[in-house]
């Protein structure tokens, strides 16, 4: 039979066994003096032996107090055994973390530990780069969570405006200066009414910029109740205020290295524009309720409906930020300035509606389009868009009946009150032989503008809006064919 070989009864194998160990292997007293350390442990520490003895446990570990040492000596004694993770300082003054397994041994008298050391430096980079991984992961998470929160939004009030259809002058001198300035990080001022497609600008300048990688986030500033400005530009921390059950990143935060548009910019109160001034000169904000400054890039768009100008100088709007926004300002006129487009936009919409509505798509007559350039459109392309779609919606034929307001008659058409009032002021009143020769007339007018055609589209029915057999009788009653041969 084999004989068991013990170690403890070979002091020899035992001491051979600890010098060529390669934990780093420490003896030390209850007074934390270091007697005795073997090679590894005068590796590490970048120590000769006769050095290290002459040391105590608080000149290499930087986390040990007198006080922190006699709760360890009294826990060790305790329980004899143990482990836990400390860090070691080195010679050279590196600090490296070790996972330590402490013994309690007493020994002629007298009470010692071994510590049994093993340096876990690459354990704690992996683990480290986990932790910053899951952080990024989760903040990742939470700006996408965050963005797809406001992208929602942007669902729920973006309408369309047409994606530039249209020929005028007008917009063909704004799509010059959406090419020109779009490339560049020069903060744009769009001002126009409302429902004239500033959004759709500020998405165009945004899709052709450097900065199209990234999302363009959208802050509508009208909406924002006022004690809410700071949180919502800058985000907060949990607890910040009353409702902020969790940290949020704010817009500037969210639009870092995008463009960030700033939507009726003039809604903005008067004492908060100087911490929006800031950020945009300094590039620097913090959190509501958080004391670190975080670091942002955007580009600024913003858009109004008011004079900033006179706000500026009625003392309502700080004269820095305007002109801080004001770089490269484009002004978006009105529908009724540039009627050539209402064909082209209205088809369009007609095109968008009927397929929104899963309904036939109707067909614009002459008449449709003469009634939609005569009126003033106060809403501009946002209320045409609307009167198609309800249009849409009311009409029980393929013919289209627009329910347009009264007294909005174009601001370039005149009055036909004027025309239709006695020199007293009083309505006109005309006979039966005049109102036929003003039927008579118009029709002869429609007949000669689409050259006798009758029927059909481009007819003389369809300017007239009317049936086309209603007005072939009128013709034959009126005794209009001799005229027309």
């Amino acid at each position: 039979m084999t004989k068991k070989l013990k170690i403890e009864n070979d002091p020899g194998l035992a001491q051979f066994t600890i010098e060529r160990a390669d934990d780093a292997i420490l003896w030390h007293d209850c007074d934390a003096r270091i007697q005795h350390a073997n090679p590894a442990a005068c590796d590490l520490l970048g120590y000769s032996r006769e050095e290290l003895v002459r040391l105590t446990i608080q000149d290499i570990n930087p986390n040990s107090t007198p006080k922190s040492w006699a709760k360890f000596w009294k826990e060790l004694q305790k329980k004899k055994v143990l482990v836990f993770e400390d860090d070691h300082r080195t010679r050279d003054g590196r600090i490296i973390p070790f996972e330590t397994k402490v013994n309690f041994i007493a020994f002629k008298g007298r009470e010692y530990a071994v510590a049994f050391s093993r340096d876990i430096s690459e354990r704690r980079r992996i683990e480290e780069e986990k932790s910053r991984a899951y952080k990024e992961i989760c903040r990742l998470r939470e700006q996408l969570e965050m963005e797809n929160e406001y992208l929602q939004e942007e669902v729920l009030e973006l309408q369309t405006f047409g994606d530039f259809v249209g020929k005028s002058p007008a917009l063909q001198n704004i799509l010059r200066q959406i090419k020109m300035v779009a490339p560049t990080d020069a903060s744009v001022l769009i001002t126009g009414e409302s429902g004239t497609g500033k959004e759709l600008i500020a998405h165009e300048m945004h899709t052709r910029s450097d900065r199209n990688a990234r999302r363009m986030i959208r802050v509508n500033c009208a909406s924002i109740p006022r004690e809410l400005y700071e949180s919502e530009f800058f985000g907060h921390v949990k607890g910040a205020f009353t409702g902020a059950v969790k940290d949020r990143a704010g817009r500037f935060e969210l639009a870092h290295q995008g463009t960030l548009f700033l939507d009726e910019v003039g809604e903005i109160p008067l004492d908060l524009q100087s911490k929006l001034l800031r950020v945009l000169q300094e590039g620097t904000f913090e959190r509501v309720g958080d004391e670190k400054t975080r670091n942002t890039d955007v580009r600024i768009i913003a858009a109004t409906n008011r004079d900033l100008k006179r706000e500026v100088e009625e003392g309502r709007f700080r004269e820095d930020l305007y002109y801080r926004l004001n770089v490269f300002p484009i002004e978006v006129p009105p529908l009724r300035k540039r009627k050539e487009d209402i064909p082209l936009l209205a088809a369009h919409f007609l095109e968008l509606s009927a397929k929104k509505l899963n309904r036939p798509q109707p067909k614009l007559s002459q008449s449709n389009m003469n009634q939609l350039q005569a009126y003033d459109w106060p809403g501009n392309v946002r209320e045409l868009q609307n009167v198609i779609e309800r249009a849409i919606i009311t009409s029980r034929s393929d013919k289209l009946r627009f329910d347009l307001p009264a007294g909005k008659a174009s601001r370039e058409a005149p009055s036909p009150n004027r025309a239709e009032n006695d020199a007293g002021g009083k309505p006109r009143i005309r006979t039966f032989e005049e109102i036929k020769q003003l039927d008579r007339n118009n029709i002869l007018a429609a007949l000669e503008q689409t050259g006798g055609k009758v029927f059909g589209t481009g007819g003389a029915a369809e300017l007239l809006d009317t049936r086309p057999t209603t007005l072939a009788s009128s013709i034959k009653r009126l005794g209009l064919k001799k005229e027309l041969q």
